[in-house]
């Protein structure tokens, strides 16, 4: 999954790593197929990453247009996790939206994300896992993890 912007334009972050590593037009392709809603989200290939399709979720507006906000953040993961269902993935791979380029929180957006998978009733998703960009993020989705889950 990547972490995108409504104009789905595949720029640092989560979104530049999956970039380099398609080795392919996977940002042309995610620009054709915006823009989309805040919260929105839409599928491209995922060239030559280990993965069926990439889903970008768009959590934060346009570059300079705003920043994530809770409901972005719960929106774009909630309709992440059901376009992963409806295209039957059985595996999802989830950052942890808006903390990064958008600046929100990492603490709450972690809450936010976790809180949603945790919600979700699967039907095809076996295994969905949050990721972190750093060692002092991932204690901290951690933390907020477990708590989501007791």
């Amino acid at each position: 999954m990547n972490a995108a912007g409504t104009t789905l334009r595949m720029g640092s972050g989560v979104a530049g790593a999956l970039r380099r590593g398609a080795n392919g037009p996977i940002n042309e392709e995610a620009v054709s197929k915006g823009p989309v809603d805040l919260g929105g989200v839409a599928v491209t290939g995922a060239y030559d990453l280990d993965a069926d399709h990439v889903i970008h979720a768009a959590a934060m507006p346009h570059y300079g247009d705003g920043r994530a906000t809770d409901e972005s953040i719960r929106e774009a993961t909630r309709r992440s996790l059901e376009r992963a269902d409806e295209l039957g993935c059985e595996s999802l791979v989830i950052p942890i939206l808006g903390t990064g380029a958008a600046d929100f929180a990492l603490e709450t957006g972690a809450r936010i994300v976790c809180e949603a998978v945790w919600d979700h009733d699967p039907e095809a998703l076996r295994d969905v896992r949050v990721i972190a960009y750093s060692e002092p993020a991932y204690r901290t989705l951690e933390t907020v993890a477990d708590e989501v889950r007791s």
